[in-house]
C-alpha cells in the first residue's frame, strides 16, 4: 500500500469542497439582479501511463490509470432569469433574448457585459451619468437634437435633458363649428394660440350677420395679448349650410411685446345651420411650456425626458451586445462579463421590443435545486472522508505489522 491509495480521496475532497463553495455562491446570490447560476462539473484525473492486466485464460484488460477527480464551474449564461416589475423608472430588464447584454464601461477603457439593468444617475464634474449598480458607466448611442435619430458609435450615456421646455409657436389651426343659422346677430369662437413668447392667449374668431345679405357674415379678430388680422373680412355660407367662402383664412399676428406671427386656419368644416352655436372641434399645432417631470426608457430601449405639456425630448438608446458564441464569455463577478477570443464576434442587437421597463431580470438560481446538490455534495464529501479514514487505518496496521 502506498500513499497513492490517498490521491482519490483527497482529490473527491477537495473536488466536494469546490462544489459546496457553488452551492453557497449560488444561495448567496439567489436574489441579486441578473445572477446567472453557477453549476460545478466534475472530470476524471487519469495517470500518466496506462496499465496492462493479463489473467490465466488469456483475457487482457488495458486502461490509463485514474488517479483522482477533479472540479470546475461553468456559468449558465444562457439560462434567463424571470422579469419582475420594479416601478424604477430607470430599471430595465432584456426579456426574449438570452444572446443580448448590458454594454459597461469603467472608464478606463475595460467593458464589460451584464444582464443587471439596475440603473441609477450619477453626478460627476456637472454631468449625469447613467451608471450600474456598481458604477458603470452604461453605453449608448447619443440621440442628434433630442430626437429619435442617434450616433453610429456608442459612449456614455449622459442624461442631458431641459427642466423646462418652452412653447412651440403656433402655425396651422383647424375649427370645426356651426354659426346659427336664424335669430342670431353675432357668434363668438376661441382659439388658444401660443407664440415664441407668449404662453397661450386666447384668438377669438367673431361673426357678424351682414344685414340684407343671406349667408354672409362679417369676420374680424380679437387677441388677448395682442392684434389679429387677416386679408379675408368676410365669410359666405351655401344654401345647404355648407361653407363656400373661404376655405382658409391667413391670420396676421403682432403680440404686445413687439414680436408677430401667423396662423393659417382651416375653417372649411365650418356649417351654417338652425339656431345653436356648437363647436365640435378645434385643433392647433402649437403647445405651452412644460416642466420635466419623469426620465424613463421606453419598449425599444430609448431614454425619454418626458414633459408636462405631453411633449419628449430623447436622450439615448441603450447598446445591446451579442455574440456568436456568449455561452464562452468569462464571468468577472456575480453580474459581470468579459468578452474573450472564445466568443466570437460582438455585434449590436436589434432592440425592437426587446426591453421590459421599470424591470428587472431576478437571479437563475432555484433554491430547491441548490438545496438538493446541497445534500449530495454533502454526502459525497462525507464518503470520501471515510474513504481517507480507511486508507489511513490500513497503512497504521501496515506499519504496526512490521514493528
Amino acid at each position: 500500500m502506498t500513499l497513492a491509495s490517498f490521491i482519490p480521496s483527497v482529490t473527491g475532497l477537495n473536488a466536494m469542497s469546490t462544489a459546496q463553495q457553488s452551492v453557497a455562491e449560488n444561495i448567496a446570490n439567489m436574489n441579486t439582479t441578473g445572477y446567472k447560476q453557477n453549476q460545478t462539473l466534475f472530470y476524471t484525473l487519469l495517470g500518466s501511463s496506462g496499465l496492462g492486466v493479463g489473467s490465466q485464460s488469456g483475457l487482457h484488460s488495458s486502461r490509463a490509470s485514474i488517479t483522482g477527480v477533479g472540479a470546475y464551474n461553468r456559468t449558465n449564461i444562457d439560462a434567463e432569469g424571470l422579469v419582475k416589475a420594479t416601478g424604477n423608472t430607470l430599471d430595465v430588464a432584456i426579456s426574449g433574448n438570452s444572446n443580448a447584454f448590458f454594454k459597461l464601461d469603467d472608464g478606463y477603457g475595460n467593458v464589460y457585459y451584464s444582464r443587471a439593468g439596475d440603473f441609477k444617475r450619477s453626478a460627476q464634474e456637472g454631468k449625469a451619468y447613467l451608471v450600474s449598480s456598481g458604477g458603470l458607466y452604461v453605453q449608448g448611442f447619443t440621440a442628434i437634437d433630442g430626437k429619435d435619430e442617434f450616433s453610429n458609435v456608442p459612449s456614455d450615456i449622459i442624461i442631458d435633458a431641459p427642466n423646462v421646455v418652452p412653447q412651440k409657436e403656433t402655425t396651422e389651426a383647424s375649427i370645426i363649428a356651426n354659426v346659427p343659422a336664424n335669430d342670431i346677430d353675432s357668434s363668438i369662437y376661441n382659439i388658444h394660440v401660443y407664440s415664441q413668447n407668449y404662453d397661450g392667449s386666447n384668438l377669438s374668431l367673431v361673426f357678424k350677420k351682414i344685414e340684407g345679405l343671406e349667408n354672409c357674415w362679417n369676420l374680424s379678430f380679437d387677441l388677448e395679448d395682442g392684434k389679429a388680422s387677416s386679408a379675408v373680412t368676410e365669410v359666405i355660407f351655401n344654401t345647404d349650410g355648407t361653407i363656400k367662402t373661404p376655405e382658409n383664412l391667413d391670420v396676421a399676428i403682432a403680440w404686445d411685446d413687439g414680436s408677430s406671427s401667423n396662423v393659417n386656419i382651416d375653417i372649411s368644416k365650418m356649417t351654417q345651420y338652425g339656431e345653436s352655436s356648437v363647436v365640435t372641434n378645434i385643433q392647433q399645432n402649437g403647445f405651452p411650456s412644460g416642466n420635466l417631470i419623469a426620465i424613463r426608457f421606453d419598449d425599444n430601449g430609448i431614454l425619454r425626458a418626458q414633459y408636462s405639456n405631453d411633449s419628449e425630448v430623447t436622450i439615448a438608446k441603450l447598446a445591446i451586445s451579442g455574440f456568436t458564441a456568449p455561452e464562452n464569455l468569462t464571468p468577472f463577478n456575480t453580474t459581470l462579463f468579459e468578452a474573450n477570443g472564445e466568443v466570437g464576434n460582438e455585434y449590436y442587437v436589434d432592440t425592437s421590443e426587446l426591453i421590459s421597463t421599470e424591470s428587472l431580470e431576478s437571479s437563475t438560481v432555484n433554491l430547491e435545486e441548490e438545496f438538493s446538490r446541497m445534500i449530495v455534495v454533502q454526502r459525497a464529501y462525507s464518503l470520501n472522508a471515510q474513504s481517507l479514514t480507511v486508507n489511513d487505518e490500513m497503512l497504521s496496521l501496515l506499519i504496526d505489522l512490521k514493528s
